[in-house]
């Protein structure tokens, strides 16, 4: 279209990029025959909402965890920390319960050069795909094998269609109080 700026071509994205470039922690079995990775900012509600509809499906998928920083400088003090976690997914929950709670997430560690350095490699790699807002998931259709991107959160349903996977069965209502 006349007067529209053209935006630069993306680097392709590909599954072998993500697993040689992206550094993030693993939600479900690190055996799994699938992977898919979700490139998340600690300081993204929508990305804390994409970590709960995630959870549902560790027991079919592998998710790896990306930081970056795109928010604030607590983006990559706080991702650097969930990186240097030695339960990185209990660091997440955690995380994830502070900040809903409005209490702003985990306390950020200290000496955390190389992880922050890992931070702004997993930024940069997200750029270079093209992409400009978090979540985004990266995977391969259970099915078809077809690569799949998606930016924004989206609930557990939704994850495992994009993903192919079986969504998890309804839960009936809870009884009234």
């Amino acid at each position: 279209m006349a007067g529209k700026a053209e935006k630069s071509a993306a680097a392709p994205v590909s599954m072998a990029a993500m697993a040689e470039q992206a550094t993030g922690f693993t939600l479900g079995s690190q055996m799994s025959a699938r992977t898919a990775y979700v490139f998340f900012d600690a300081q993204c509600p929508h990305c804390g909402a994409l970590w709960n509809a995630a959870k549902p499906l560790k027991s079919q998928i592998k998710f790896i965890w990306v930081p970056v920083s795109l928010i604030n400088a607590s983006s990559t003090s706080q991702g650097a920390t969930l990186l240097a976690a030695a339960d990185p997914i209990a660091a997440m929950d955690e995380h994830e319960t502070s900040l809903l709670a409005r209490q702003g997430g985990i306390s950020a560690g200290s000496s955390l050069d190389a992880q922050k350095a890992l931070i702004a490699k997993n930024t940069e790699l997200m750029t270079r795909f093209g992409f400009a807002s978090v979540p985004v998931v990266i995977g391969t259709h259970a099915q078809t094998g077809a690569l799949v991107t998606k930016e924004g959160s989206m609930p557990t349903a939704a994850l495992a269609s994009l993903l192919g996977l079986q969504a998890p069965a309804a839960q009936p209502p809870s009884p009234a109080q």
